[in-house]
């Protein structure tokens, strides 16, 4: 059976090049008109001077060279959006830091308007998202029209081929069709029963003709040596070859491919905060936990008060707790006990049996106990959003008893996070505390940060659980 799509994946390489192109010349746009209407709006000059506009269009040209090496312009066809926001913020931002250095490197800062520097690329960035926000829906009905489809071939054993089948039809706006599956070994099509596919046992000259835009290999990674010989197969083809390894055995955190020492390796569970993520996050952490401690320093003020005047002993408790890497600090809180209260021992639960003073146990319910924890961020021990912090001793303890503990530590502790303002605080299931910290670190972006800071002001400082 001779498969032939030359017509589709002529098109579909045409439409594809043309919306790269497009979307990088709208990114390049945004960055001139974002330069020109901030001058005018915010110099009062109609015309631009020759200085501002070589300027813009050395920004221009930099967004023209940043952007494409981020991958931004690669097909985002049927991925969660929500990287490709964060690849585009954190471009606009390198684009940012690079013209500030020429300018001090050159001598020019002073004939600048740092102001101008700073809230152009902002305005950029806001436009290239704001052209995205209207395209993208145009493009997912332009999908469901039949256009700018690609087809694509299926080769491995049913179970995995199945797998790709129910998630391609689930999403018909990602853009591809099924064209065929070869079924390899002995397995039998049951698992693709009721569904109106061309599927066919596999065979080395079979595959010789397939002249689809994609073909993919769907095999557990046991099935190294069938892979390889597969790709060995379908090297008379011109197709794009994708291996989907079967891997729902696995827990996979942030899972990538990186290329280290000229050896590819699979990321299987790895911390999404490195490089330009880890800078941004800093500042984003730092920048809010500078704003929110001058915003609320009476507060503070007025509850070291409260703590002094309840109960004899210091205003601050030091606990120590693991954050990153499982490297443990010294976690600020508000004293709400007496000072001896912790000298039998320690437990972990039964909040609500623990002894605290009178004025303890309001600071408590309002979570009032863990503001310092801001000190802790300013001091690079925290972050304000993560998975909330454990005692060493319950880690030691903990890491053995629930599958993925030590995984919540491939990012710092937070204030707050995804389980706390879902309701998973203190006494509540630790694994589903868990579970939530791990969705968490695999879909982590400063947009849901900043999401879950404020619902945290909305619903996470009163809680039932708080104790």
């Amino acid at each position: 059976m001779e498969l032939t799509f030359r017509r589709s994946r002529s098109l579909s390489h045409k439409y594809g090049w043309l919306s790269s192109r497009l979307a990088q010349l709208t990114d390049v746009g945004a960055t001139a008109l974002a330069a020109y209407v901030v001058h005018g709006a915010y110099l009062k000059q109609a015309a631009m001077s020759p200085l501002y506009a070589w300027g813009t269009t050395v920004g221009a040209l930099l967004v023209a060279i940043v952007l494409p090496a981020l991958g931004i312009y690669n097909t985002w066809r049927g991925r969660v959006l929500s990287p490709l926001l964060f690849k585009l913020l954190t471009g606009y931002a390198i684009v940012g830091l690079i013209c500030t250095s020429l300018l001090f490197l050159t001598g020019l800062s002073e004939a600048f308007s740092r102001v101008w520097l700073v809230v152009s690329f902002t305005v950029a960035f806001l436009i290239s998202l704001s052209a995205r926000a209207a395209v993208y829906p145009l493009l997912k009905r332009y999908r469901m029209l039949g256009r700018n489809r690609r087809q694509v071939v299926l080769i491995g054993d049913a179970r995995s081929c199945a797998r790709a089948v129910h998630h391609l039809q689930r999403e018909p706006t990602a853009g591809f069709d099924i064209g065929a599956v070869y079924l390899m070994g002995d397995d039998s099509a049951k698992e693709l029963a009721g569904q109106k596919l061309n599927w066919l046992p596999y065979s080395a000259a079979r595959v010789h003709d397939i002249h689809s835009d994609e073909v993919w290999i769907c095999l557990p990674l046991a099935e190294g040596e069938r892979v390889k010989q597969t790709i060995a197969d379908l090297g008379v083809t011109a197709a794009n070859v994708r291996f989907m390894p079967d891997m729902r055995d696995f827990r996979l955190i942030n899972h990538n491919i990186s290329h280290v020492a000229n050896l590819y390796l699979l990321d299987m569970s790895c911390s999404p905060i490195s490089g330009s993520a880890h800078f941004l996050k800093a500042v984003e952490d730092r920048l809010i936990a500078a704003l929110i401690l001058v915003a609320i320093s009476p507060i503070l003020l007025i509850v070291a008060i409260g703590v002094k005047l309840s109960s004899p002993g210091p205003i601050f408790y030091r606990q120590e707790r693991v954050s990153w890497n499982g490297k443990p600090f010294d976690m600020l809180k508000f004293r709400s006990m007496p000072v001896d209260s912790e000298k039998s021992g320690v437990t972990w639960g039964g909040a609500q049996q623990k002894q605290t003073t009178r004025f303890g146990a309001f600071i408590r319910r309002t979570s009032l106990d863990e503001l310092p924890q801001f000190i802790n961020v300013l001091k690079g021990n925290m972050s304000i959003v993560g998975p909330r912090p454990e005692r060493t001793i319950f880690v030691e303890r903990f890491k053995h008893e629930i599958p993925g503990y030590m995984q919540k530590h491939l990012m710092k502790a937070g204030i707050t996070g995804w389980a706390q303002i879902n309701g998973w605080r203190g006494d509540t299931d630790l694994e589903k505390r868990i579970e939530c910290d791990l969705w968490y670190i695999e879909n982590w972006s400063l947009m849901l940060d900043l999401k879950i800071i404020l619902l945290t002001v909305f619903k996470g400082f009163v809680n039932k659980n708080a104790y």
